[in-house]
């Protein structure tokens, strides 16, 4: 296990072993996601990110467990146990059989592929696998609240919507870099490189690690804002120096949203999306405002 990564690993077993007790014979499984699982974690930007599989069925009060044992995680310290985000699901639903849970098509597609079992056993046969349509549509739908800036969200995203600073405008931070520079490299990070893995799952159907996205990205001899997506994986490492990135993020910021917003506006008109694809286009002209 790398040095850098232990900080984002006492997170997790502090969320498991608080899980444990709330859950106790319930909780099936307990799996790292995201960077932690897949590689390229750090602790200046990266979430911790936990996946739980309890028995069938699912409970009414499920959904108020998971989230006040997270809120209490959450609240045992600053930085990473702020940045704890739990999906969760039971066999029924993770196979798309029943409703219920909190695991949408991006994560259980990392569920399947990266994740790593921290407790229990592991779970994962019959788990749906997302087909390419359902995480075109799923990353935009996130795209759009978490970037767009989609007052009214569907009740699978509002956990999502948690993740969005209070008062936040992603359009007029990448309006104004200064601004947006100022949010911290957490915030720079993701404005930047989120349309990068977006349109690398749309393309691939693999999960968007930042680093795989970015890779993928760069091979392409016409893809425009090399220079701030090259330099935006250096900046979850190190913080930028701010007139520099500033002076960066004026000059392709827009430029790269302009190309991820036409890539899915086709992407989603070719898979009869009319009224998300309808969305893009408005956020694509409100950019260009």
């Amino acid at each position: 296990m790398q040095a850098d990564t232990h900080q984002g690993e006492a997170v997790l077993a502090q969320a498991v072993s608080a899980y444990q007790t709330a859950l106790g014979s319930r909780l099936i499984a307990g799996y790292a996601l995201g960077s932690l699982a897949h590689g390229g974690f750090s602790p200046l930007v990266s979430d911790v990110d936990l996946g739980l599989i309890l028995e069938d069925p699912v409970r009414a009060k499920d959904r108020l467990t998971i989230r006040t044992v997270a809120r209490s995680v959450r609240a045992g310290g600053p930085g990473l146990h702020q940045r704890l985000s739990v999906f969760w699901g039971t066999p029924s639903t993770l196979r798309g059989q029943v409703r219920g849970g909190r695991f949408p098509a991006l994560d259980r597609l990392d569920l399947l592929d990266y994740g790593r079992l921290l407790t229990g056993r592991d779970a994962r046969s019959g788990v749906a696998r997302p087909e390419r349509a359902e995480l075109l549509v799923a990353g935009a739908e996130f795209a759009l609240g978490y970037l767009g800036g989609a007052r009214k969200l569907p009740d699978r995203l509002r956990d999502w919507a948690r993740l969005r600073p209070r008062g936040d405008n992603a359009l007029n931070e990448i309006r104004a870099p200064a601004r947006l520079v100022s949010r911290g490299p957490g915030r720079l990070t993701k404005i930047v490189l989120f349309p990068v893995r977006f349109l690398f799952t749309a393309e691939t159907g693999q999960a968007g690690a930042s680093s795989l996205a970015a890779g993928h990205y760069l091979a392409s001899a016409d893809a425009p804002a090399s220079a701030l997506v090259s330099a935006a994986l250096a900046w979850r490492l190190e913080p930028p120096a701010n007139e520099e990135a500033t002076a960066l993020l004026g000059r392709e910021l827009i430029p790269l949203y302009v190309h991820y917003l036409d890539d899915h506006i086709t992407r989603l008109d070719a898979v009869d999306c009319p009224r998300l694809a309808d969305s893009f286009r408005r956020w694509r002209a409100r950019l260009l405002a």
